[in-house]
């Protein structure tokens, strides 16, 4: 069954959390440290006291409940679900996959854009129905209750979600966990995705040094970019993929402790109310452990074998994971498009939602 959905926070949730940040107990730091050992204690108090003083939740309740949002069960979980169809009514369907420490929210500024380009000055033609899901373990799809919630799992709960909702023919849109899911679902039902549309194609050397003999300076300056990102960056990943429950204790009691944890990646290119959307969604569904773990299970499962088939295009946006296409070539047989952008980041469909849309219209053209 598909049974209607509204977010409804309760009051008293509501008004624990802001007991709790008026009792915040901020860390100490280094004097002048900076960045350096982490997100910053001025990050962190920035966040808390808009998060305290300013930030209103039942605003972004009232803009998500503004979209049709319904739950069904896939797989022994129940998954939330935006449905936002176009008022055109040969729009083609698109799925959405937002990753991690993202929401749905990732997506609300190109609803508009991308289901009524009539009203946005764009060409009707181009309008597409969106399915918008929170992720089991992610927002109001609430926390998984077993292992194995991985990107294959979430791609064929994707593939029967798209199937309840009578869609035969669609494509798929990811950004930063979404591009792990949106291409396997391409893999699980190659005969109903039409084509993949993601903002990173996670492909990496693979350690043999052949690979690495006949680089481009573009190419060398991207792997330079990958590797400061992991010896500076990549603390999340590692302890996302191995203990994640060590660190859920502090996310479930310090909604502080949250903000400065998610705020690694929901950092100072983004607004302080973008952050905060992701960053309370998680807080107030009680999602704070479970969509952690998503890393965890990521890590264990078994990849696939052989690259993907289905036509996959990238848009790669200015601030954001610098993806490499000799490697993404061995991962995906059918690249039809890879665009760069100097503008953006990491979370273009809010920083530069025209553009985002702009080019997802695009790769669709001639895929529909």
């Amino acid at each position: 069954m598909i049974k209607p959905f509204r977010l409804d926070i309760p009051q008293a949730d509501l008004d624990d959390l802001q007991a709790r940040l008026d009792r915040t107990r901020f860390a100490e730091e280094l004097p002048g440290a900076g960045g350096d050992y982490g997100v910053p204690v001025s990050r962190v108090r920035a966040l808390v006291e808009r998060w305290r003083d300013g930030f209103d939740w039942r605003a972004l309740e009232a803009r998500i409940n503004a979209h049709p949002q319904f739950t069904t069960e896939i797989d022994g979980h129940d998954v939330h679900f935006l449905h936002v169809r176009s008022p055109e009514p040969d729009a083609f369907p698109l799925v959405l996959t937002h990753g991690w420490p993202g929401t749905i929210v990732e997506y609300l500024d190109v609803i508009g854009p991308l289901t009524d380009p009539r009203a946005h000055g764009g060409d009707p033609a181009t309008a597409f129905h969106l399915v918008i899901p929170s992720i089991p373990g992610f927002g109001p799809s609430g926390p998984t209750t077993e292992r194995g919630w991985n990107r294959y799992r979430v791609a064929a709960a994707w593939a029967e979600l798209m199937a309840r909702l009578g869609y035969e023919r669609y494509g798929a849109v990811g950004n930063d966990g979404g591009s792990f899911v949106s291409p396997e679902l391409g893999r699980i039902a190659p005969d109903r995705v039409a084509g993949v549309h993601v903002t990173q194609i996670f492909s990496f050397p693979s350690g043999d040094p052949a690979e690495l003999a006949d680089l481009t300076e573009d190419e060398q300056a991207a792997i330079a970019h990958l590797q400061w990102f992991w010896e500076n960056m990549g603390a999340f990943n590692q302890l996302q993929a191995q203990q994640p429950q060590t660190l859920a204790h502090a996310m479930a009691d310090s909604p502080a402790g949250v903000a400065g944890w998610f705020g690694q990646l929901l950092g100072e290119d983004v607004d302080l109310d973008f952050a905060l959307a992701n960053i309370a969604m998680h807080w107030l569904c009680g999602t704070t452990a479970s969509s952690m773990r998503f890393y965890y299970e990521d890590a264990k499962a078994t990849p696939p074998t052989g690259p993907t088939t289905v036509p996959i295009g990238l848009a790669r946006f200015g601030d954001d994971f610098k993806s490499i296409r000799r490697f993404a070539e061995r991962d995906h047989a059918r690249i039809a498009a890879w665009n760069t952008y100097d503008q953006g980041g990491h979370y273009a469909a809010h920083q530069v939602p025209a553009l985002l849309a702009g080019d997802v219209r695009a790769f669709f053209a001639g895929l529909r």
